[in-house]
């Protein structure tokens, strides 16, 4: 049994991973602000005697002594982590700073969980852990593209001058339940218009591409990163290679949720990224990682979960 920290613990990907680590037999320290995260993602957790909440924000210090941390603590979504830019960069690069302070101190592992956003509008396709990325520095989505390229940096010091054992995924566009019905990513804004039969919105002209990775697929790439004991320490990106068109993602919705929603085009945000897609080939290698689970099968769960919240 380890006791097991969880930046972040309340939200989307985050509560999944709390019940994953609880199901293992862990103690599991959930952390979360609550400014995006949710108590109803773990409400069903809060009499488990292994479990704790804590309402903390990470660009504060926080002591415990733990084994593991889990550092997902940062607003994922363009509306939230645009909506206070200097908090979004200050929790990527503050709370990484106290949150691998903590994990000096009582020599716990550490996993970040970082983005696909530090490759940028990618130069080349599909993205391989060796590129630099192609980051606008001063854009509206720096705060979050940049934090979260920072805290890799800080991660590899802290592990080069310090010996802190690090892990850094790159976590690829990921959906299923717990997510915000108004978190403003793509699956979440395009399955709550097909249940209500709104207009469906694609920003640009749907061409642009992603590759959605159902969450259990995730939770279990993220833990084998975290256990895996051949000094392997990333980055390594965490994703379904499974590529498709904005504008084919938007149609399989609406045939999934048999919907009359009708496709409606706004001008494309600035720093959008045109494709998306990892290359997972050092994560099959180095952790086995395989995602099982289809777009249909995981889309159809997620719109499930979606009915009964709406």
């Amino acid at each position: 049994m380890k006791r097991i920290l969880i930046t972040g613990g309340a939200g989307f990907i985050g509560s999944h991973l709390c019940e994953r680590l609880l199901n293992e037999g862990n103690d599991v320290i959930c952390l979360d602000n609550f400014f995006t995260g949710s108590k109803d993602n773990i409400r069903h957790l809060l009499d488990n005697n292994r479990f704790e909440l804590v309402r903390h924000d990470i660009t504060k210090e926080y002591f415990i002594e733990v084994d593991e941390i889990y550092n997902l603590a940062c607003p994922a979504s363009p509306p939230h982590y645009q909506y206070n830019a200097i908090k979004t960069i200050k929790t990527s690069v503050l709370g990484m700073i106290n949150m691998l302070g903590l994990a000096k101190r009582c020599k716990a592992k550490i996993l970040q969980a970082s983005t696909s956003e530090v490759y940028g509008d990618p130069l080349i396709h599909p993205q391989v852990e060796s590129y630099w990325g192609n980051v606008n520095p001063i854009g509206i989505r720096s705060c979050y593209d940049e934090g979260k390229r920072c805290a890799e940096t800080l991660m590899m010091d802290y592990h080069r001058q310090n010996k802190v054992d690090i892990r850094i995924v790159r976590i690829f566009n990921t959906y299923g339940p717990n997510m915000d019905l108004n978190d403003g990513r793509v699956v979440s804004n395009f399955i709550v218009q097909a249940l209500k039969n709104e207009d469906i919105t694609i920003y640009g002209d749907g061409s642009q591409t992603r590759s959605f990775c159902y969450v259990d697929d995730l939770i279990d790439g993220m833990i084998k990163m975290m256990n895996n004991k051949n000094g392997f320490i990333g980055p390594v990106n965490l994703g379904n290679p499974s590529e498709r068109t904005i504008l084919d993602f938007a149609k399989l919705i609406i045939k999934l949720t048999n919907s009359s929603s009708k496709i409606i085009y706004k001008p494309l945000p600035s720093d959008d990224p045109s494709k998306r897609q990892p290359d997972i080939s050092l994560a099959e290698k180095e952790l086995n990682f395989k995602p099982k689970v289809d777009i249909e099968e995981g889309l159809i769960k997620t719109i499930e979960y979606f009915k009964k919240k709406i």
